[in-house]
């Protein structure tokens, strides 16, 4: 009893946060949608439901999530084996070229896409600005790195002697692959492609910058009904669908991450040379890498071109674009809107590592007895659950909750980085529980033995093995919070917009200086995004693996 009162004591404060900052929001959001009038009436989800622009809708959501979920199996797999299982110069620089994509803000890829596709662009004679093909393209991009890293992680420890059995009885490499490897991936396959149909499918940037009102996705449309046609109730009957898929969508990728295989080793096997049978494995990777790096580099080309001339004006720009006494689309210069965004990032990073710190911890001390092992895997589940829920619906709870006594936090200036915080909360947790739960307890014991109490045994034991992973984490929470889109399009007030807000108001404001003010804000945001990704690449902890 008193170790779990010590666990509850533990988990209290992020218990409390998630309670007021979550699950109020995202219970605000399903009573708007099943008591639309104060009465309880789940007929109206019904009637949401049955509006053939939501049966276009959800089938333009599932069917690009589908193709681009493929697309991003196929294309990762082969890049997994390259980068994981491998070895030559600058395997590590690759690997971190191909998670940059994964981290940069949506909107700059959506910018990014639309910079290479339209008329006059690189890729403008295939008509492909404004298609679904276009917008399934950037979700393969945005994604693929979600597969390299999962799959990658697992195949890289996988154990070799199985499949050297195989061929040494005479297996063909094709046949050692489908016989042996691959049900061993399986898994992470699995798991790997429940995540990416999950983020393909609440991608909320790419699309409404590349679809506009033509193309709308479930995400796109909710924020649509809550901002442009102010149907609340509409908005909370998708969320709540919406809510129901990506959980279901969480408990099979969870599932398929926790199945047991016994031809893993947790060792990390020696990468191998190139042999010349890898030579197309090799160059499909080489080919990835060149699509992936292809609408970054459009994007700074374009943001580095003015009249058809080379030139910095773009980036000179931004000090002064701001609005005009006319146009209060954008109220502040583009500098002062990145300043609002590094400081909102840094108050979410500090949050979300609080918050997940005192999670990991909570969840990784082994158990003595039944009912605390349940306890720590209910405490677990609970705070997985903002993964569960798109920003866009979290942003949309905030705003339909917390704006009245005794907690109206509209103008609260923590409101931003706390939605942002829940949105990289996962990630941290993701990224500092498998560190500490490989310790072994044993260390804690003989520290306790010595006389260390519970504070300074963690800070002898845990510490210093959680050092890298903690700014791991950090790095991973900042980028997130840096580009995070979704939620914040819903709170952040008009004289405190963040970065991709004002590169959104920016794409959608007539004029050749605007755009290129776009472009150079988002290559300043993708720079910053992707240097801090390349530091955490650095620190090798594959977060991302962890999913």
């Amino acid at each position: 009893m008193r170790r779990s009162l010590a666990l509850l004591a533990l988990a209290a404060l992020p218990v409390a946060v998630l309670g007021v900052f979550f699950v109020l929001p995202v219970a605000g959001m399903v009573g708007r949608g099943l008591w639309p009038d104060g009465a309880f009436d789940p007929g109206g989800v019904g009637e949401v439901l049955a509006r053939p622009r939501v049966h276009r809708v959800l089938w333009f959501t599932v069917w690009t999530a589908s193709v681009a979920t493929a697309l991003s199996v196929a294309l990762g797999m082969p890049a997994a084996y390259v980068l994981h299982r491998l070895r030559f110069r600058g395997r590590n620089v690759v690997r971190g070229l191909l998670l940059v994509p994964f981290v940069l803000p949506t909107v700059v890829v959506g910018v990014a896409f639309r910079q290479l596709l339209r008329e006059g662009g690189p890729l403008g004679a295939l008509g492909l600005d404004g298609t679904p093909a276009g917008i399934v393209a950037a979700l393969v991009f945005f994604n693929v790195a979600v597969v390299v890293r999962t799959v990658g992680a697992t195949w890289e420890g996988l154990d070799r002697r199985p499949a050297e059995a195989a061929a040494a009885l005479g297996a063909s490499p094709s046949t050692v692959f489908r016989t042996v490897t691959l049900p061993a991936l399986r898994p992470a396959v699995v798991s790997a492609a429940s995540v990416v149909f999950l983020f393909c499918a609440t991608a909320f940037g790419v699309v409404l910058t590349l679809g506009g009102s033509r193309y709308a996705s479930v995400e796109t449309e909710i924020y649509l009904l809550t901002t442009d046609l102010l149907d609340l109730p509409a908005a909370a009957a998708l969320s709540l669908l919406q809510l129901v898929v990506v959980v279901g969508l969480l408990a099979v990728a969870g599932r398929a991450r926790r199945t047991p295989d016994g031809r893993v080793d947790r060792s990390t096997a020696p990468a191998q040379p190139v042999r010349r049978r890898d030579l197309p494995q090799v160059a499909l990777t080489a080919l990835l890498l060149a699509a992936v790096a292809t609408p970054v580099v459009t994007l700074v080309v374009g943001s580095l071109r003015r009249d058809g001339a080379w030139s910095l004006d773009s980036y000179r720009a931004l000090a002064g674009r701001g609005g005009t006494p006319g146009d209060p689309t954008l109220v502040v210069p583009v500098t002062e809107a990145l300043g609002n965004s590094l400081r909102i990032a840094v108050d979410a990073t500090w949050m979300s590592l609080l918050l997940g710190g005192l999670v990991a911890v909570a969840v990784t001390r082994r158990s003595r007895g039944r009912a605390e092992r349940r306890l720590r895997g209910v405490l677990d589940g609970f705070f997985m659950l903002p993964l569960g829920v798109s920003a866009v619906t979290l942003g949309f709870g905030f705003l339909i909750t917390l704006d009245s006594p005794p907690l109206d936090l509209r103008d609260s200036p923590l409101l931003v980085p706390l939605a942002q915080a829940l949105v990289a909360l996962p990630l941290v947790v993701r990224t500092l529980v498998p560190v500490l739960a490989g310790l072994d307890d044993r260390q804690r014991q003989a520290a306790a033995s010595l006389g260390a109490g519970p504070l300074r045994a963690f800070a002898t034991v845990d510490l210093p093995a959680v050092r890298r992973p903690l700014l791991a984490a950090a790095g991973f929470a900042f980028a997130v919070s840096l580009g995070e889109f979704g939620a914040t399009s819903f709170l952040a007030r008009d004289e405190l917009p963040t970065l991709p807000i004002v590169i959104f108001r920016l794409i959608g404001r007539p004029g050749a200086d605007d755009y290129g003010a776009a472009l150079a804000a988002s290559v300043v945001l993708a720079a910053t995004t992707a240097v801090v990704m390349l530091a955490v690449e650095r620190l090798r902890v594959p977060a991302l693996g962890a999913w």
